[in-house]
């Protein structure tokens, strides 16, 4: 066990050997830190936290009371392997949610970017890749294998099929099952997840040019209404467009996936 001197752990605490606590970290009472556990800088365990299994968790992450960070897959595929959870910095877990480590069959390593809210009681389920600033609101499930884009919101009491990919900056309604894969910049609502126009707040709010926005909405449009099949619309909209944002789009529709899309309505 390394615990850094200027780390404060309370008494209660069970610092199990093998763990690194890193400078300025605060372990509050009744948490549980397990062997192969690497704690960065300033991070908080917050009462009866659970960080277990071949975790790493970034600077300034702050993990909420009976959050439980690092236990094996909910996978009957699972037998044991040596698998990771690695957790970027200043996430904010918070109370109950649950984060599992990989699978062998899935690549081995659940990552999870910077700066994500990941609400009471959501999953980040084994082998899944999620990047910055996402929010998953109260009870999100996210499935084994999904991928999720930078900045994408779920809204509450939503659940992401395995192997989903969801797209940057897409934003999911509460109370919607994902099942196909979401385009960047996507809105999906309805309880089984319609694809239904762009995120426009969102792409406002970040600041996204006019003419990006414009081109974006065309692209929705040819993608909804062209011609010929969903993949040979993208192909022709990829072959036409001068637009990094529906290049974007495009590449991420013709990228390999295990799944199919949502289509516009």
């Amino acid at each position: 066990m390394s615990v850094d001197p200027s780390a404060r752990v309370h008494p209660s605490a069970v610092i199990e050997a093998g763990a690194v606590i890193g400078p300025g970290c605060d372990i509050g009472p009744f948490c549980c830190v397990g062997p192969e556990v690497r704690l960065g800088a300033g991070v908080v365990l917050k009462s009866h936290a659970v960080v277990t299994g071949w975790t790493e968790i970034g600077d300034e992450t702050v993990v909420f009371p009976f959050a439980v960070v690092g236990e094996i897959p909910q996978d009957q595929k699972y037998h044991g392997e040596h698998t990771r959870l690695i957790v970027g910095k200043r996430n904010r877990i918070r109370e109950g949610a649950t984060l599992n480590t990989g699978t062998e069959g899935g690549g081995g390593v659940t990552r999870v970017g910077d700066d994500n809210l990941i609400m009471t009681g959501a999953h980040v389920g084994h082998d899944a890749q999620l990047g910055n600033r996402i929010v998953l609101a109260n009870q999100v499930a996210i499935a084994g294998h999904c991928v999720i884009g930078d900045d994408v919101i779920i809204g509450g009491l939503s659940g992401v099929h395995q192997f989903v990919r969801i797209g940057r900056g897409a934003i999911i309604g509460a109370v919607t099952m994902v099942a196909n894969d979401v385009i960047p910049h996507g809105l999906v609502q309805a309880p089984r997840g319609e694809l239904d126009g762009l995120n426009l707040v969102g792409l406002k709010r970040k600041g996204v040019a006019r003419a990006d926005i414009t081109a974006l909405r065309a692209a929705y449009q040819m993608l909804a209404q062209g011609e010929g099949p969903f993949l040979d619309r993208a192909r022709r909209l990829a072959d036409e467009t001068d637009s990094d944002c529906v290049r974007e789009v495009t590449d991420f529709i013709l990228a390999a996936s295990d799944r199919s899309f949502l289509t516009p309505r």
